[in-house]
């Protein structure tokens, strides 16, 4: 029996029509099926209960509810940009990382960010600045986690939670409050350095093209050789810097809560691609002994060594989407490559640990894979399963070793050897000198930025109800640079004899 042409015709034209239904334009499900109606829900009847099998509603609230992952615990509020990095000097006699070879061009991945703030906080607010950098080398990924201030406020990281808790809401009123921090930090001198850094104007810097960097902590460069020389990084911004005033950030403020990431991209987007050099001091191993601070405490700069320029990053593009890029990238110090190893620096050693925990809970076990995180060199080890894995496991093998699947270790990944001594121990470190860098830096500012340091200190200490607790930072204050002590003491009206009495 012969089919009627009309027939065959309708049949084609419905077999075209599904063809190119699925196309840039149509509206479809995760799994790629078209919208048939996403303005009605399916129901029985005009008058019935919406049924269970309309899946692209479920689908549509399931999505919805599971959109946010769990804000960063600190550096919540951030800004991502892409970039990259040259090397302009050889350091071979420092470091076998391919990603100092002069000449030689890295892609990076930079994210500022605000501390302590919520995700939602102004970017106006005082707080330090996170500079992290995700370089994409040909070793594996390097992240060189620091901020815009080169110390910080503690030099364990058994503090760090305590820290953190401190300077957060309280748990009650969800207000921060300087009697708790203030408090916490009456128990730790060492935080006068960091202190007297956040409550300059650096704590509020203008943007973040006008901010340097620093990696805050030393670490390990180790030669081809097995040589070690200890550094520091800093990312010298070729901008400058530019400060806010506290009146200039309340203005701000006031206009746009989100003025330093709207003047990121308006710079990148009109070719006015920001640029820092970065610089590292330099200290071979027998040279740590020669100082009276430990030249291994994230609470102190080395001031008094040289620094030397090895390159220059230029930020040139923006992220395409905000959340995959920005709010899904992972930075740890955990993430090093030959050439390159964490020091003895007791906070930088529990956070190799701490951040890479951390994006292990926010992302989860793969994180990794995402594309804003996945190493450009190839990754080639059984780390296996878990949600959101996708890397293809194509063997038997996953285990080593093995004479099936020889994949064996590459020498220039292993540590570098150091020589131990003595008894385990809970102890401080010697040579503590916690108020001495502070009051270098109080006698590095001009007239007017000393008048602001008072004065950002003192709304804040003058909230303190305890007297104690006041009194004992008036006196880090002083011990730090006695005409910093009093003019902080006559802003906060405290008794000068009793902040003099706890300074001895």
């Amino acid at each position: 029996m012969k089919t009627p042409m009309k027939t065959t015709l309708s049949v084609l034209a419905l077999a075209i029509s599904a063809a190119t239904a699925v196309n840039a334009t149509t509206l479809t499900r995760d799994n790629g099926a078209p919208v048939g109606d996403n303005q009605n829900s399916h129901t029985a009847g005009p008058n019935g209960g919406v049924l269970l099998q309309d899946v692209h509603l479920i689908q549509k609230l399931q999505r919805f509810a599971r959109e946010r992952i769990p804000e960063r615990v600190v550096h919540a509020r951030g800004t991502g940009v892409h970039g990259e990095f040259v090397a302009t000097r050889d350091i071979s006699d420092l470091t076998r990382a391919t990603v100092f070879k002069k000449g030689g061009k890295t892609p990076v991945f930079v994210r500022f960010s605000t501390v302590i703030h919520s995700k939602g906080s102004p970017e106006t607010l005082r707080d330090p600045r996170g500079f992290a950098t995700k370089f994409y080398t040909s070793e594996g990924n390097w992240d060189l986690v620091g901020n815009n201030l080169p110390v910080f406020f503690i030099r364990d990281a058994i503090k760090f939670p305590d820290m953190v808790h401190s300077l957060k809401p309280s748990p009650v009123t969800n207000q921060q409050d300087p009697n708790r921090f203030f408090d916490f930090f009456s128990h730790v001198p060492e935080s006068t350095h960091m202190l007297t850094w956040v409550y300059s104007d650096y704590g509020t810097p203008a943007n973040l093209r006008q901010m340097d960097g620093w990696g805050v902590h030393s670490y390990k460069m180790v030669d081809a050789g097995g040589d070690v020389t200890y550094v520091k990084f800093h990312w010298k911004s070729q901008q400058g810097i530019k400060n806010l005033s506290a009146k200039d950030a309340a203005k701000v403020q006031a206009k746009d809560f989100s003025h330093a990431t709207r003047d990121m991209y308006e710079a990148v987007a009109k070719g006015d691609y920001p640029k820092w050099d970065l610089y590292i001091k330099m200290l071979k191993p027998s040279q740590l002994s020669n100082f009276d601070y430990n030249p291994l405490d994230a609470t102190k700069m080395w001031l008094d060594v040289k620094e030397t320029k090895v390159g220059t990053m230029t930020l040139n593009r923006m992220p395409d989407n905000f959340f995959q890029e920005t709010e899904q990238s992972a930075f740890s110090p955990a993430n090093i490559v030959p050439g390159i190893e964490p020091s003895e620096d007791r906070l930088l050693q529990g956070r190799v640990f701490s951040y890479a925990d951390t994006q292990l809970y926010r992302l989860g076990s793969n994180h990794q894979q995402l594309p804003i995180n996945r190493s450009r060199a190839a990754v080639n080890n059984w780390n296996q399963d878990g949600a959101g894995n996708y890397g293809l496991q194509k063997s038997d093998v996953n285990y080593q070793p093995s004479r099936i699947d020889a994949r064996t270790e590459d020498n220039s990944g292993r540590y570098t050897e150091k020589a131990v001594t003595g008894n385990t121990q809970q102890k401080a470190i010697e040579k503590k000198q916690p108020f001495a860098q502070a009051g270098v830096l109080y006698r590095s500012f001009s007239k007017q930025e000393r008048a602001n340091l008072i004065s950002n200190l003192a709304g804040d200490l003058g909230k303190v109800t305890d007297s104690k607790t006041k009194h004992i930072i008036l006196s880090h204050f002083y011990q730090a640079d006695a005409d910093f002590g009093k003019r902080l003491t006559k802003a906060v009206n405290g008794n000068l004899k009793q902040v003099k009495s706890l300074a001895k």
